[in-house]
């Protein structure tokens, strides 16, 4: 079991299905001590207004001993690896998380895919890359990997693209946990869950990892202290005070 999960969607965007309410629930049976609300940024069709994300401010930091992060799973928009969140808001939020979305960047080439990620990684916005094993966006693996090990940026290995999305993830996901691996890049688990039930599985996703030989112990997953220190790190002093709750709490 892995108390955190970093990556989760919920009625705001309308194609996931659950509540912050239903996620709490499940958070609390399984033992997830923290999770982040990464809802889509506002260039998906059916994602939340802009507002949404500025107003994560009401949202309760910890809910019967269960912590939420503030988040965002923006969207990379352009070869210059800008997102559709940005300014002064981005301080408010405690993790923004950006990747590769068809509606809003169709498939390209090798290329294209390249030049934009890495453009995103070296933006110093944006703290974990959402889904980099997508076949459908094909990248130059090295490069991606040993800039964002420079950069302090996490390339997280997704669980859901082994189950309901992006299938045939498997080679090039296992390639880059190697790449990460040998390169010491940071991975992060995320379950991409679009309903609470899948809260917290990674399953398939540790398959890769453990097939890479990739150390569980990096991962960011292993506990609410290791995840926030690496935002510290990045720079969100919004999360001083769920790392204040967890040292004292």
């Amino acid at each position: 079991m892995f108390p955190v999960d970093t990556h989760t969607h919920t009625v705001a965007s309308t194609h996931a299905y659950s509540t912050v309410h239903d996620y709490l629930h499940v958070a609390k049976q399984r033992g997830i001590r923290l999770f982040a609300l990464t809802d889509h940024g506002p260039a998906m069709a059916d994602a939340p207004h802009f507002w949404h994300f500025v107003n994560m401010r009401v949202l309760p930091r910890v809910v019967d001993d269960v912590a939420i992060l503030r988040g965002i799973e923006a969207n990379i928009c352009n070869a210059q690896g800008e997102i559709d969140y940005y300014g002064d808001y981005l301080a408010e939020l405690d993790m923004v998380q950006a990747g590769f979305h068809e509606p809003v960047f169709p498939p390209a080439d090798i290329a294209l895919h390249t030049e934009a990620m890495l453009a995103c990684i070296r933006s110093g916005v944006v703290d974990i890359i959402t889904h980099p094993g997508n076949p459908r966006y094909p990248i130059e693996q090295e490069l991606i990997v040993k800039t964002a090990a420079q950069c302090n940026v996490a390339l997280e290995i997704n669980n859901s693209s082994f189950i309901a999305s992006r299938r045939g993830s498997e080679p090039s996901c296992l390639s880059i946990a190697q790449l990460a691996r040998q390169y010491d890049a940071q991975l992060v688990m995320g379950s991409d869950s679009h309903i609470a039930f899948t809260l917290g599985q990674f399953d398939k996703a540790l398959e890769i990892i453990d097939a890479a030989g990739y150390p569980r112990e990096r991962l960011l997953n292993n506990s609410p202290m290791q995840l926030l220190r690496f935002l510290q790190a990045r720079g969100h002093n919004t999360v001083d005070d769920l790392l204040d709750y967890f040292q004292h709490g």
